[in-house]
């Protein structure tokens, strides 16, 4: 009998055999016959009781709009490839942003423009960036054998040093890649210096700003670089649909660039093959939804100032953060993969150490009552830390 691991997964053993018969076929009667295997309880989300504050996601999407638009886009388009859907999207996207649909490519999350980005920078230099930001798709590259990320020095209060950055573009750097927020640390830079950092490094080089967190902030517009690329300068700024609007588990984000830009990005992608009909119909009628964001900005609020009072009621410290996370100091003694093991032993999942940064732990927003979980849950983690450390 031919062994097909996939039929005996939804068949289950002996009833799978049965079904094959003595030919080794799946017959119509043995199909009859098989009883599926069941479906795990949990699919779709955090196991119940658990607090999952290790993503930066948004819990309380997709808005109400949002799911209306899913369900009419997967009953009625389901069955077919989204490039209108698609095209639509980007032409609100432009229109919104004073720019030509050109200027816009939109794909499964920004993650995946963001390799984009980073795999045709990388076919002409190396890439730029702080010791300590959201390196993922940065790195996608140096996993395929590319050239290594050149790191530099965040300053003391771990912000982004500009100057720094500026003065270590040379002739091998194709991309300068900035986080604004950045990721973990949840810091802002300021928009007059990164304007002008951006404006004279993109005389040398490209220079690409991440925006994922720019609408969770107060006076998003100041702060974003987009108009830059309206203004001539060689600059591509990344979005998404997984922070703010809650659709983190949908898949949507965008790039916008020049039409030189985003042509040069766009050959290693696959177009519009990569979204999908629920995903661009949430996005469509979540874009404008101001009613949604400023909800999610309040319960954002809200969860960051139960963090910072649990923070300080345990002696310890945290950056200041604009966005949906909060970056804790457990001191010169902490060790962030024990704390966040601990955490996980009361139903808290947290992010461990980042690179080289072993007393910092980064924790997501979240839930108003899983956040309130996570104070609770910080005493004993920090004790089962240090009995970790000792041992």
């Amino acid at each position: 009998m031919t062994y097909n691991p996939s039929r005996r997964l939804f068949l289950g053993g002996s009833l799978a055999a049965s079904a094959a018969g003595a030919t080794g076929l799946i017959t119509p009667a043995g199909l009859a016959a098989a009883q599926p295997m069941q479906s795990p309880k949990i699919m779709y989300g955090p196991t119940p009781g658990v607090a999952k504050l290790n993503a930066n996601e948004n819990p309380y999407g997709p808005s109400d709009m949002a799911l209306k638009a899913i369900a009419e886009a997967s009953s009625t388009g389901g069955a077919y490839y989204a490039y209108r859907a698609g095209m639509y999207l980007r032409d609100m996207l432009a229109e919104s942003n004073g720019l030509k649909p050109e200027n816009v490519s939109i794909t499964a999350g920004s993650s995946l423009i963001l390799a984009f980005a980073a795999f045709a920078a990388t076919s002409k230099g190396k890439i730029l960036g702080p010791d300590l930001f959201w390196d993922t798709t940065s790195m996608a590259p140096v996993r395929q054998g590319g050239p290594e990320l050149v790191r530099v020095p965040n300053k003391a209060d771990l912000s982004i040093d500009l100057d720094a950055i500026y003065n270590a573009i040379d002739d091998d750097i194709a991309m300068v890649h900035i986080c604004n927020p950045n990721n973990p640390t949840g810091k802002l830079l300021d928009p007059k210096a990164l304007r002008e950092f951006c404006i004279k490094a993109s005389k040398k080089t490209l220079v690409l700003v991440d925006e994922a967190y720019n609408e969770l902030i107060d006076d998003g517009p100041k702060h974003s670089m987009i108009p830059l690329i309206n203004e001539g300068h060689n600059i591509i700024v990344a979005r998404t649909f997984s922070k703010i609007y809650g659709l983190a588990g949908m898949r949507v984000g965008y790039m916008l660039g020049s039409e030189e830009n985003m042509e040069f990005i766009n050959k290693y992608g696959l177009g519009g093959y990569s979204i999908n009909q629920a995903g661009l119909a949430a996005a469509i009628a979540s874009y404008n939804d101001e009613a949604f964001k400023d909800f999610s900005r309040q319960k954002v609020k809200e969860g960051r100032d139960i963090i910072m009072d649990a923070v300080k009621a345990n002696g310890l410290s945290a950056l200041p953060s604009t966005t949906n996370f909060v970056f804790v100091n457990l001191g010169d003694d902490g060790d962030a993969n024990a704390f966040r093991k601990a955490m996980e032993a009361q139903d808290v999942l947290i992010r461990g150490q980042y690179r080289t940064y072993q007393q910092w732990s980064r924790v997501s927003t979240g839930r108003i009552e899983d956040v309130k979980k996570y104070a609770a849950a910080v005493p004993k983690a920090l004790d089962e830390m240090y009995k970790a450390i000792k041992a």
